[in-house]
């Protein structure tokens, strides 16, 4: 492989500097350093997290709070990254056929990061680490621990694992291409390695999992109602929003490999038919992200203000069922009573840029931008916009688990679907 140039064409600038094993790296280490950063504001907030997904709490006053013991960890992965990239560099000097030659450098890091995460020293967070392969562990096969037991941090990291999907697809990729004869792992991705629906089944995996922790619930539901469980219809819905992704990932799977022969629809046709499928899938999921998951009223409000006479004024929030009504007006417009940050403009720059980042797809529907979807550099940084959204996502994600707990409401999770209108 070495010298050829047919090969080493293929490989871009951005591809020479930062090869798909350095960019998984990367995003997964800026995800542990995000986590620490979720956890020093929440800290600051007074929001206990650690309670909230029932971490041990910290065994004396002069133990590090969680938010250090996670810096301490995402500086040691850190660290050994920045080496192995400057040594990569030194080796390679940003020649192609180089870059390819010395592909097991970048997949020892890989190696390497794996592997802090399991070996038992106490100075990188062990609870922690412990914690997080017990809780994988757990929900890797879709399973969700009782209320008492975890359960929101077994939902909060099951969401997270949607975020890396594609993360996690390009983690195979790399491996596929360091395993197989001929091929490099520092090489143009080839996301076809192993199969061409081996990744699309790969980067679902997280959607089914959320998927069957969604139908889990339901069934409790079902078999021990509660005073204020209703019939389970909010888990129904949810686990819609997490299919509705997978159209968008076979459609997106066909038009890679399109075939007219086997496919049986023009390609302007299968276009059509994934715009239809990722727009439901985004705004279903936007939708969600603030009216379910952060509990703001912008939607009803919204209603309320273009159809006053249908959609009728509320002043509770849409999973609040309490007999205590606040105030008129005792909450800024779209919000809910009950914040945790500072001002009203953090939750709406929230809201704009979760709908933003759920949208990136539009880059396809314009002729001029069209072409750097299939840029590496685009990939990776779409795969960071949404690494990003979802760092945002668990601040807010977070606080309205801490405001339903400090309000009282039990099982708040598990209430019927409230009307769009309440």
């Amino acid at each position: 492989m070495d010298g050829d140039p047919a090969v080493e064409s293929q490989l871009d600038t951005f591809s020479l500097i930062l090869p798909l094993p350095y960019r998984i790296a990367f995003i997964l280490v800026l995800g542990v350093w995000a986590w620490g950063v979720n956890l020093h504001y929440l800290y600051i907030l007074k929001i206990d997290v650690s309670s909230l997904i029932k971490h041990p709490s910290r065994s004396s006053s002069s133990s590090l709070p969680h938010h250090q013991r996670t810096y301490a960890l995402a500086t040691t992965i850190t660290i050994p990254f920045i080496f192995s990239v400057l040594f990569f560099w030194t080796l390679t000097r940003g020649q192609p056929s180089a870059v390819l030659a010395w592909d097991f450098i970048p997949q020892s890091y890989l190696f390497l990061l794996f592997l802090l995460f399991l070996i038992p020293y106490k100075r990188l967070s062990p609870n922690g680490r412990f914690r997080f392969l017990t809780t994988l562990k757990r929900i890797s096969v879709g399973g969700i621990a009782e209320t008492q037991d975890g359960k929101f941090g077994d939902i909060l990291l099951a969401d997270v694992l949607t975020s890396y999907a594609k993360v996690l697809g390009d983690l195979f990729v790399s491996l596929c291409m360091f395993f197989s004869s001929g091929k490099s792992s520092t090489d143009k991705p080839d996301r076809a390695c192993g199969g061409q629906y081996i990744v699309p089944i790969i980067i679902s995996i997280p959607s089914l999992i959320r998927l069957r922790q969604c139908l889990i619930e339901y069934s409790r539901v079902r078999n021990n109602p509660t005073q204020h469980s209703g019939w389970g219809g909010q888990h129904l819905a949810n686990a819609l929003k997490y299919s509705s992704a997978f159209p968008v990932i076979i459609l997106s799977a066909l038009q890679r490999g399109y075939d007219p022969n086997k496919i049986g629809l023009s390609e302007t046709s299968l276009f059509r038919l994934w715009l239809f499928f990722v727009f439901l899938n985004s705004f279903y999921s936007f939708y969600w992200d603030v009216a379910k998951d952060w509990d703001l009223t912008l939607f009803s409000s919204l209603l309320s203000s273009a159809f006053p006479s249908v959609f009728p004024p509320s002043n509770t929030t849409t999973n609040f069922h309490s007999n205590q009504v606040p105030p008129a007006q005792s909450h800024p417009w779209g919000l809910r009573p009950h914040t945790h940050f500072h001002t009203p403009q953090i939750y709406y720059t929230a809201i704009v840029l979760d709908l933003l980042l759920r949208c990136t797809w539009s880059l396809k529907l314009s002729p001029h931008l069209d072409h750097w979807n299939d840029l590496e550099g685009t990939i990776f940084l779409l795969e960071m916009a949404e690494v990003v959204r979802r760092w945002v996502w668990i601040f807010f994600r977070v606080e309205t688990e801490w405001v339903r707990v400090r309000s009282g409401v039990v099982g708040v999770d598990e209430m019927l679907l409230a009307p769009l209108g309440r």
